[in-house]
């Protein structure tokens, strides 16, 4: 199982909100495809999958914030 995390993102900028999954629980990923629309103060972005595998767990839910280095999600 593969822990998917929230990058480190612009200088003083320590969160970001998920704006949107581009994938449910249940779905295959492939390594490098967008999995995750963030949103922070300045800019969005999409968020690629780290590994290919199962989205098994999204623990960060559309319309909350992580923290950097968070667990968001994990990939088995």
């Amino acid at each position: 199982m593969t822990d998917v995390t929230l990058p480190p993102l612009a200088e003083g900028v320590d969160k970001a909100g998920v704006s949107y999954w581009h994938r449910a629980v249940g779905d295959n990923v492939k390594e490098g495809e967008d999995i995750v629309e963030l949103v922070t103060d300045k800019a969005t972005f999409n968020m690629p999958a780290p590994v290919s595998g199962v989205l098994k767990e999204i623990l960060v839910p559309e319309g909350e914030e992580a923290r950097v280095g968070q667990v968001i999600a994990k990939i088995e």
